[in-house]
């Protein structure tokens, strides 16, 4: 009788145990993490513009002098960009590829795609000085060509699963106003329009480019808004009067920033669910470039890499001047942040206000959906 019991409680716990790795083989692949895909301008690119022939490209030091590697990467930073720090929030082993890089297949594919390219704008015409750059409509079509390559990967229902579970961040707009309506004085953009009529085109034409995205399989995107563009060191270089943020580009932010967030709320409304959420990274910039000491920076004005004055003309490159703590400096070159002031702005992302994310931050979207 011992040995009968002895039997029967090792087939129970055999049972069990097998139970319990059959579950384990079911659960997994649904806490993997999912698949982020990224578009926009140089604040998000991670290199496509090394594969092509333009100005706008970052693949020389001293960029990424404080990247693991030590060496550029195609980045506009120091080291790390928001995408970067975003995906490690995610759970992912790396984050995703640049879609022109050769290394982006079989499963890589499965981590996403970052379709970013520097000097583009919402306007195809935006950008055209640096002649061949990824337009947002291009970007769109590689994202079609990107999904016909996973459902040759893993079949059409789990491609359009993947695609519509993903996570997207999409960064575009400021080149309209810096490279395009302000780039010279009496632009073709600026003779067309008046600035309140130009901001209304721009959101009218991105409302397109949002509606594309959702006909392509996006159900929750991250838009950011613009920064406060008047007072980058390129801006306060040129334009600058005692000091102070240029008043005509921060007039031109503070009109468009409401007018994207109210556009995002009416897409949504229609589309009956939250699909987009406004990122209002004017204000993540502007609380440390209008107090840097509370965030740890010595400076918001000067850039840590470039000349003149604010170190903020031309190119940052091995010739500029080049500060020699990247932590102490809100931003790394005339135009974009370092890498500590990425990290800044992806933590509002992941858990700021309704001051800063609406109508829900990333953390809340990450455990809402985990429950569907």
């Amino acid at each position: 009788m011992p040995m009968a019991t002895s039997s029967s409680n090792f087939i129970m716990t055999y049972l069990i145990l097998s139970l319990v790795l059959a579950l384990t083989i079911v659960i997994v692949p649904q806490t993997e993490a999912r698949a982020f895909f990224v578009f926009g301008d140089s604040l998000v690119d991670s290199g496509n513009n090394n594969y092509l022939a333009t100005t706008a490209r970052a693949d020389a030091p001293p960029y990424g002098i404080d990247y693991p590697t030590r060496r550029p990467t195609g980045r506009f930073s120091n080291g790390f960009n928001i995408p970067d720090i975003i995906s490690q929030q995610l759970g992912q082993s790396e984050a995703p590829l640049p879609y022109l890089s050769r290394e982006l297949n079989g499963d890589k594919l499965l981590i996403g795609a970052n379709f970013a390219s520097a000097g583009i704008g919402i306007l195809n015409d935006t950008g055209i000085q640096f002649v061949n750059i990824i337009r947002m409509f291009r970007q769109l079509d590689y994202f079609e060509q990107y999904q016909r390559r996973l459902t040759a990967l893993i079949g059409e229902e789990e491609s359009r699963r993947l695609v519509n579970q993903a996570l997207v961040l999409i960064t575009v707009g400021g080149n309209d106003f810096v490279n395009n309506y302000y780039l010279v004085p009496f632009s073709a953009r600026s003779r067309q329009f008046a600035l309140p009529d130009y901001v209304k085109y721009l959101i009218s034409e991105y409302r397109k480019l949002l509606q594309r995205l959702y006909n392509l399989g996006a159900r929750r995107v991250l838009v950011t808004g613009t920064g406060p563009l008047g007072c980058v060191p390129a801006e306060l270089a040129m334009r600058s009067t005692n000091g102070g943020c240029s008043q005509e580009l921060q007039r031109a932010a503070a009109l468009y920033n409401p007018q994207l967030d109210q556009m995002i709320q009416q897409v949504n409304s229609e589309i009956g669910e939250t699909v987009f959420i406004g990122v209002n990274t004017q204000q993540m910039n502007t609380d440390f470039i209008t107090d840097p000491q509370a965030y740890g920076f010595a400076t918001s004005k000067v850039a840590c890499c470039g000349q003149g004055p604010y170190n903020g003309i031309g190119l940052c490159t091995g010739l500029s001047n080049l500060c020699p703590d990247r932590s102490l400096y809100a931003f790394w070159d005339p135009f974009h942040p370092s890498e500590k002031a990425n990290r800044i702005i992806a933590q509002q992302i992941m858990t700021g206000s309704n001051k800063y994310m609406n109508p829900i931050n990333l953390s809340t979207i990450l455990a809402l959906d985990s429950w569907t």
